[in-house]
């Protein structure tokens, strides 16, 4: 028997890439928690991102990842951002149950001068626009949108602004992104990436305590003077406010101690975890049926000697079609 520490991912904790659902019943708070690892490499590596840019990204995936997993029907979540700034387009979405997939677009000349200038702050990188989220039930079911403007706010902040005006729940969104450094087995330099977030959200039984000011000032500090924050949400913010963006990527910490050091004198129940994969949809029988929707003069503009090439932004899948044969499909 070796008297060795206990590794995470041993005795019911969650470790990278798994989703935990919480419940804070002296607070009447829900939520999750996550910190992501190997996914998020996996998704970063492949288009080998800038560092500004694969920041973005990752808190993207994670804010997610945190709502996706929440969805209790068999659909889509997706998380859009257009913008004038450098970084013109995020867009991860994930599919119930389990699939995660995400792309960033960017002007490699605005985004050099951008960073030689020292603009690489989120509101700088993404510049005017809006944050859509989007949830699709598939098939004979209308699409739901949210769009709240980006505007000059951190995603954490503009996701706490979504729910306050759209879905009306006091809710507090943290996300942090860290970059490793270090040598593999053969002592080569190796970079890794890890990001964590958290989502608390406030749903006591009698609905009337949910009408704060929170829920319509623009930053949580305006509305009536004479509608009082609920007790049991200000602590639950506050607690949540502490969290240190180091605590969300630490692999020692993970999401459960994290839990507890928020609210262990509340007590935090955790339920089973939520496993996530880097996971694209995209199919080659997908593609050609779009292609079969082309006109025959797109087609013979998209081929080169008799066939179509096409490259999937998200996972970078490519796909070789005879002209031939999509014009038969």
């Amino acid at each position: 028997m070796t008297n060795r520490p206990a590794e995470l991912g041993e005795f019911g904790f969650a470790g990278d890439d798994r989703v935990v659902p919480f419940q804070v019943e002296g607070l009447d708070v829900r939520g999750r928690a996550v910190q992501i690892g190997p996914l998020l490499n996996t998704i970063l590596s492949r288009h080998d991102y800038p560092t500004p840019v694969a920041r973005l990204l990752a808190e993207a995936i994670v804010l997610t990842v945190l709502i996706g997993t929440s969805l209790k029907f068999q659909g889509k979540f997706t998380v859009q951002t257009k913008s004038d700034g450098p970084v013109d387009l995020l867009v991860a979405d994930f599919t119930t149950p389990e699939n995660v997939r995400a792309y960033a677009r960017f002007d490699e000349e605005r985004l050099a001068e951008a960073i030689a200038a020292g603009r690489t702050s989120p509101e700088e990188l993404l510049g005017n626009g809006v944050l859509a989220l989007t949830i699709d039930q598939g098939n004979f079911m209308q699409p739901y949108q949210g769009i709240v403007p980006l505007d000059g706010a951190s995603l954490e902040d503009i996701a706490g602004v979504y729910f306050r005006q759209s879905e009306q729940i006091p809710t507090r969104v943290r996300l942090g992104v860290a970059e490793f450094f270090d040598r593999d087995a053969e002592g080569r330099p190796r970079r890794s990436w890890r990001a964590g977030g958290l989502i608390a959200q406030f749903l006591p039984e009698a609905p009337e305590r949910m009408r704060q000011p929170d829920l319509h000032g623009g930053d949580g500090d305006e509305g009536s003077s004479a509608l009082s924050e609920d007790d049991a949400w200000a602590e639950a913010r506050m607690l949540v406010e502490t969290i240190d963006a180091d605590e969300l990527t630490d692999p020692q910490i993970g999401a459960e101690r994290l839990l507890f050091r928020l609210f262990h004198e509340r007590g935090a129940r955790v339920y089973e975890p939520n496993a996530v994969y880097d996971r694209c949809s995209c199919s080659r029988d997908k593609i050609k049926g779009v292609l079969g929707n082309f006109s025959e003069e797109e087609i013979a503009a998209s081929e080169t000697d008799g066939v179509i090439t096409v490259t999937c932004e998200f996972c970078s899948s490519s796909y070789r079609y005879e002209a031939q044969e999509v014009l038969n499909a």
